[in-house]
């Protein structure tokens, strides 16, 4: 594994080796002791898949709130999509930045999202399959949200957007002058 910096503090692109043979091939996507010599100390406790019918749709954006914050390994394993992360930490010099990342299937990357980012995709694609591994479990009365279109953030999405869960239709825009409480 090659993990590479960012622009955010603390998140990874991370890129995968695959080995390949007459059988197929094999991908080692998480190593707790290379993950470790990277400052990435918290152990995954929950994995989640998720699965996205129609290209264009829109999840996010998501974070969880102290003391339930959550890191995040997002691998995209069918399709592709445009994936975003934000920095919601106060003290952090790129606090509000965020940056995307295009993500499918046929390119052995992850992104390892830090705890206190919020996080969120487009799909490019029909019928997207997503595997998230998690530093904590999920806690619902701790779930937070941003608006995917905060002209604050100004996120440019690749697509119309076709799909939105009314969840995320109704996460709020930051206010400039309180931030979100991670």
């Amino acid at each position: 594994m090659n993990f590479v910096p960012t622009a955010l503090p603390d998140a990874y692109v991370i890129e995968l080796d695959v080995h390949e043979d007459e059988r197929g091939s094999f991908t080692r996507t998480m190593c707790q002791e290379e993950f470790q010599t990277h400052g990435i100390t918290e152990p995954f406790v929950q994995q989640n898949i998720s699965f996205t019918k129609a290209k264009g749709t829109i999840r996010g954006m998501h974070f969880q709130c102290e003391p339930h914050s959550e890191g995040k390994l997002v691998r995209c394993t069918r399709g592709a999509i445009f994936d975003v992360i934000v920095d919601l930490r106060l003290e952090s010099p790129t606090y509000l930045s965020h940056i995307g990342f295009w993500l499918d299937e046929s390119t052995p990357s992850q992104i390892y999202v830090p705890p206190g980012f919020a996080h969120g995709f487009q799909t490019l694609t029909d019928d997207v399959k997503m595997s998230y591994l998690l530093s904590h479990r999920y806690v619902p009365a701790a779930q937070g949200g941003l608006s995917y279109q905060d002209p604050i953030l100004d996120i440019t999405w690749p697509l119309t957007v076709t799909t939105l869960s009314e969840r995320d239709a109704t996460w709020p825009r930051i206010e400039p002058l309180v931030p979100p409480s991670l």
